[in-house]
């Protein structure tokens, strides 16, 4: 694996994902139809516009949060979809209760529209286009663009859907690039550290591990002797004082450090 290149990667630029280029071409739209065709005071005004600014925002979000976690990737690019669809409704809601028509899917003006925007993703072109347009058929435009915004964003999370099952999450990408990194390097396990590691002072061959001054065979190990125990000179000594001879000591009294 390329760690630079698949670990956490930086290469998210969200502004050049076609469903946020169009998200910004139903904003722009949006901004202009509310503040034009709604009266002053009006909340649809404020839920239109935050409507379509949240089914751009939560899209470039969701594309950065997806570096560390798919799932917020994936709960923030629905919701852009969800904001999306609340702001679909209201444009038809404002079409039906004004008695103005919604363009059937056939209707030869809904077609030109369709292609128009399919290859239009510049925000700049349609608010040049839209000031020459009556309400109705800035209102269809609107609508056509955000059914094909859908549609991408729909294609997108499919993909990442895709793309989760062949990478996995974060922890399982970690967990890869740190074994990779091992690999390249020759290291597995933990590495020996002087005084801490396998070789150290309390490592398994070390002053304190199994065979060190603290371990089993050492100085206080099971075949060692006792801390603060008089030393053979002095027993030799105190038996020689005493006419006794000479007691072994007994291992079963001794038990080893633990550590």
């Amino acid at each position: 694996m390329d760690e630079d290149k698949d670990f956490l990667r930086q290469d998210n630029n969200y502004r050049t994902l076609k469903a946020f280029q169009k998200a910004e071409c139903i904003y722009d739209v949006t901004y202009y139809f509310a503040n034009t065709f709604l009266k002053v005071g009006d909340r649809t005004i404020d839920q239109m516009v935050q409507a379509a600014r949240s089914g751009k925002q939560n899209l470039a979000e969701g594309n950065i949060d997806g570096i560390t976690s798919r799932e917020m990737e994936l709960k923030l690019t629905n919701v852009n979809r969800a904001s999306l669809h609340e702001l679909l409704l209201d444009y038809e809601d404002y079409l039906r209760v004004r008695g103005l028509e919604q363009w059937a899917y056939n209707d030869p003006r809904c077609v030109q529209t369709r292609a128009f925007c399919k290859t239009h993703l510049d925000s700049a072109v349609f608010r040049e286009k839209i000031r020459e347009r009556s309400d109705e058929t800035i209102a269809n435009i609107a609508i056509t663009l955000i059914h094909q915004c859908d549609v991408l964003i729909r294609g997108l999370i499919e993909w990442k859907k895709r793309d989760f099952l062949e990478k996995g999450g974060i922890k399982e990408e970690m967990y890869k690039a740190r074994k990779d990194w091992q690999k390249k390097n020759g290291a597995y396990g933990k590495i020996p550290y002087e005084g801490h590691g396998y070789s150290g002072s309390n490592g398994q061959s070390g002053s304190n591990g199994q065979s060190g001054s603290n371990g089993q065979s050492g100085s206080n190990g099971v075949n060692g002797q006792k801390p603060n125990q008089p030393n053979q000179s002095n027993q030799s000594n105190q038996s020689n004082q005493s006419n006794q001879p000479n007691q072994p000591i007994c291992t079963a009294e001794l038990i080893p450090n633990k550590h």
